[in-house]
């Protein structure tokens, strides 16, 4: 199941199980959110739960929210864009940015292109794309230059799937700036390079937190107690970083 060669057996309940666990671990960094009370200790728990800060919830409280963007193609799209840069330029004014869109909020984009790259002849001219009569046309962009600035953009399933974001459609998209910046890391003592979103987990010389497995009973590997079972345990301890929250953008 994880890409080897030639048949294997496998537990299929344990290969599911650790499929949807990272699963739920990546939906965690998108969607997590600080509790506004922390839990307290009990029995079965040293410490109350904080909750964590995701991608959303980060841009919410540090970033950009853009509520009338991509509302509308033709010029009134482009002009509610313009205001956008023009927000950017306040900030770190960083060259590369993706965007990760919902599919409307997509054709949109391509719509407006459109408009600003017809022909002089009322013919498709998508300049770098090269569309000819020979092949099939190429309504959709990848990626463009406005002012200073490049954009890369593409669907982002997470917001289209009906069993995630896309039966809410609360969020049309998100901006992201590419590259990296210097921080100083209180570990190393320095400055260190990171890019704007990445993760990070807990990690030492004994015990590695990023996704740690271990068996718990009488079946399946060491004896480790008296229930006549094997449970998989999995654990995580991971956040994502978003570094200079100010440049990215929420699209609501």
């Amino acid at each position: 199941e994880s890409g080897q060669g030639g048949y294997l057996w496998y537990l299929k309940s344990s290969g599911d199980t650790r499929s949807r666990f990272n699963d739920y671990m990546e939906m965690s960094l998108v969607e997590a959110e600080k509790a506004a009370v922390s839990g307290t200790a009990t029995a079965n728990s040293d410490v109350g739960v904080a909750g964590s800060e995701g991608l959303f919830s980060a841009i919410e409280n540090r970033g950009i929210i853009a509520t009338n963007l991509l509302d509308a193609a033709g010029s009134e799209g482009l002009t509610d864009f313009d205001s956008l840069l023009a927000e950017l330029d306040k900030q770190g004014a960083i060259e590369e940015n993706m965007l990760y869109l919902n599919r409307s909020a997509n054709l949109i984009f391509d719509d407006i292109l459109a408009d600003v790259s017809v022909g002089s002849q009322g013919g498709t001219a998508y300049g770098v794309f090269e569309n000819s009569e020979d092949m099939a046309l190429n309504l959709g962009f990848t990626g463009f230059r406005r002012g200073s600035y490049d954009f890369y953009k593409t669907d982002w399933k997470y917001l289209n799937d009906s069993s995630t974001r896309g039966m809410i459609g609360d969020i049309k998209g998100v901006l992201i700036p590419a590259g990296t910046s210097s921080v100083y890391d209180q570990q190393v003592g320095a400055n260190v390079r990171k890019p704007f979103l990445h993760v990070r987990y807990r990690a030492g010389q004994a015990d590695d937190r990023k996704l740690k497995s271990w068996v718990t009973g009488s079946v399946g590997g060491p004896t480790s107690s008296n229930i006549d079972k094997m449970e998989i345990n999995y654990l995580s301890e991971r956040c994502l970083v978003v570094q200079a929250a100010n440049n990215f953008v929420l699209i609501k």
